[in-house]
């Protein structure tokens, strides 16, 4: 992947999504169970909604996330990376963070 310059804006919006472990966390169980309903995620990882929303918005404005609506459910899973990304994701896999199992709850 060709390394462009990132601008400072992108970069501190980037590295600041990350200043939240459950944003971090969010993140790692993204990477391991790929993309999930968010009320899978709300069940899996003990949210509220309306908390984990604020976090996947954080999350999706910093680039990280996208979003796919199926139906009435939305679906979030990690977005294709510049390299800054992925090489921030690639480390974020190094972060000891314990990713709890999936739980389905979400009628597919």
């Amino acid at each position: 992947m060709e390394k462009t310059k990132i601008q400072p804006k992108d970069y501190l919006r980037a590295i600041s999504a990350l200043n939240d472990e459950t944003r971090v966390l969010i993140l790692r169980f993204l990477q391991e169970y790929g993309e999930s309903c968010v009320c899978d995620l709300e069940l899996s990882l003990g949210m509220l909604q309306s908390r984990l929303s604020r976090h996947l918005k954080i999350l999706m404005e910093a680039g990280y996330l996208e979003k796919e609506r199926k139906g009435v459910w939305s679906h979030y899973y990690i977005a294709p990376q510049d390299w800054f990304r992925e090489k921030v994701l690639e480390n974020i896999k190094m972060v000891d963070v314990k990713i709890p199992p999936q739980q389905k709850a979400c009628p597919e």
